[in-house]
């Protein structure tokens, strides 16, 4: 046996003895369309949940201590949520998929529209597959979304990760895509406003330095080690509003699909402001 493939018995066997049966359940209950191999067409794997899940575990319940208020709104079968975007690394991402993982009844799985650069970076293109997020394009939405999938999109994209302090919780421009599929599939949409990300990694985008370096931004923060590799232990609050539905033609002009747009933004920036609001501070 190599050290490699010891090092990895060593972590399953950690992660097995660590997860405990209410995780194991979590990961058991959940219904996978795999192959004989056990990977779903888009690379994911189900005993690559048990790790996603053991570390999100730490992440969600003890590093952000999150607390997700109306996780209850998310209908069953397909659907869409809408979320704002910040933080400079996508935690707010990660927050919401364990929300459903952990405290969604009965769990979810949720499928993230993934930035299209980031599976040109090494090893994530790897990881993200293996734990079951995508690549955001409109066919691959549009294949989960027919088999009753969870998917996650901010259609802010990178303006909102990436967007100086300053402007913390100020919504970006919105993308029209999500909007069409909503309607084509019939899907319904649950606004989801993320309160603590904001906060998490203040930093301004040196934009020179990403166009040196082919990257979409380059947070630099004012504090050592300088880039937002770990996040502050904010508190996270994740507010779920009720689902909306439209009706309409996934094929009418920019001018209409921004229409229906404009609603879900509306209902995210008000739960955002009940958020902040209720918050009592930024770290508890």
């Amino acid at each position: 046996m190599g050290a490699l493939e010891w090092l990895k018995g060593q972590a399953a066997d950690l992660v097995g003895s660590r997860l405990g049966s209410d995780l194991g359940d979590t990961a058991k209950s959940l219904t996978i369309r795999q192959n004989e191999y056990g990977f779903d067409p888009f690379g994911f794997h189900r005993d690559s949940l048990k790790y996603a899940l053991f570390f999100g575990r730490i992440i969600y319940r003890n590093y952000f201590r999150c607390e997700a208020h109306g996780i209850e709104n998310v209908p069953s079968g397909r659907v869409l949520l809408i979320a704002n975007h910040s933080g400079q690394l996508p935690f707010d991402g990660f927050a919401i998929a364990a929300a459903m993982l952990l405290d969604a009844k009965p769990p979810r799985m949720v499928r993230s529209m993934v930035e299209k650069f980031v599976p040109t970076v090494p090893f994530f293109s790897y990881l993200l597959a293996r734990l079951g997020q995508i690549t955001g394009t409109p066919d691959n939405c549009r294949r989960l979304l027919k088999d009753e999938e969870a998917i996650l999109v901010f259609p802010e994209g990178v303006k909102g990760i990436a967007k100086p302090f300053s402007k913390r919780y100020q919504l970006q421009d919105f993308g029209l895509g999500f909007m069409r599929l909503a309607l084509q599939s019939q899907a319904p949409i649950v606004p989801v406003a993320v309160i603590g990300a904001e906060e998490q990694a203040p930093a301004i985008n040196v934009k020179s330095v990403a166009k040196l370096v082919g990257a979409p931004a380059f947070p630099v923060m004012p504090i050592p080690p300088f880039v937002p590799i770990v996040p502050l232990p904010v508190k996270y609050h994740l507010w779920f509003g009720e689902p909306l539905r439209f009706e309409g033609d996934p094929d009418d002009d920019d001018e209409v699909i921004g229409e229906h747009v404009r609603v879900v933004k509306n209902s995210i920036q008000s739960l955002i402001q009940i958020g902040l609001k209720e918050r009592k501070h930024v770290f508890w």
